[in-house]
């Protein structure tokens, strides 16, 4: 069912490759010439868009000082290709171009206006005195900075960032799941769980992922999948927190099944055949307005 939030390998002549992290600056070193071959163009639009997390059609044309028309020209190239996700006045990467691999600090702004949306409208979804259980990411981390209204919280979270974004007042206890440090990430990986304290039982499991498609769950990351599952696991209710730019993506590690989760907080409507399988599945989808 539907919900309105507020309602009741290498790129082809590219020598790019999808793995860097990085890129140069657009503006370094280089002369409006640059960027006059549309093979070389749509190199550097690919990686502006894996850098930043989204562009606009305006602010690239300025950029590599090229009409709007062609941008946007070449924005449906790379879309009719699968390599980037049309939106209105610009595009988002997808499939891996802009995945849970990305360093958190380049996350956190990526999407930034839709993730704020998903946040509040998913807080809207946590009552007081709750247990929650919470991963690492982006979008989960802006959901708990949107918690302050409530009391009597406990969050349990592998997120490193995530203890002090809660807010004073909100939560009577915050408690970091051990194991190893991904200090890119900013998470930890290991056993949900904690020395002598027996199992974990949560009201609520907030997650983030990698991707959301008929098949599932997914993230870049196998160690974070089976400490996905897990979370899941101790909750009695499951909220996946996605942006559309994860719709139809299946990247490397299985999370679970559609029918393992309640809820899923969008900004967009899925696509039919994802909407159909989450249907199916009786997920509930709230997208927040």
């Amino acid at each position: 069912m539907l919900y309105l939030a507020g309602d009741s390998e290498q790129f082809p002549g590219s020598g790019m490759s999808t793995t860097d992290k990085t890129g140069p600056s657009p503006q370094h070193g280089r002369t409006d010439s640059d960027f006059s071959l549309p093979a070389r163009r749509r190199s550097e639009l690919l990686n502006i868009a894996k850098t930043r997390g989204s562009i606009t059609v305006t602010e690239i044309a300025n950029e590599l000082a090229v009409s709007t028309d062609t941008i946007r020209r070449d924005l449906d190239y790379l879309s009719g290709r699968g390599l980037l996700m049309r939106t209105h006045g610009g595009a988002v990467p997808v499939d891996g171009f802009m995945d849970r691999d990305t360093p958190i600090g380049i996350r956190v702004n990526a999407r930034a206006t839709e993730k704020a949306r998903i946040a509040r409208a998913a807080a809207a979804l946590i009552v007081d005195g709750e247990t929650l259980i919470i991963n690492g990411g982006s979008t989960t981390r802006a959901l708990v900075g949107e918690l302050g209204s409530l009391r009597n919280l406990t969050i349990v979270t592998n997120s490193l960032s995530v203890p002090a974004a809660v807010l004073p007042n909100t939560a009577r206890g915050v408690y970091l799941l051990g194991g190893q440090i991904r200090q890119e990430l900013q998470v930890t990986i290991g056993a949900v769980g904690f020395a002598d304290a027996g199992p974990i039982s949560a009201d609520t499991a907030i997650i983030g992922v990698g991707g959301v498609s008929t098949s599932g769950f997914s993230t870049t990351m196998l160690e974070e999948a089976t400490m996905i599952t897990a979370m899941m696991v101790s909750a009695r209710r499951v909220i996946v927190l996605a942006d559309a730019a994860k719709f139809g993506a299946t990247v490397l590690a299985h999370i679970s099944s559609l029918a393992r989760v309640h809820v899923l907080v969008t900004d967009a409507r899925p696509p039919p055949d994802l909407m159909a399988a989450l249907e199916e599945a009786e997920v509930e989808v709230i997208v927040a307005d």
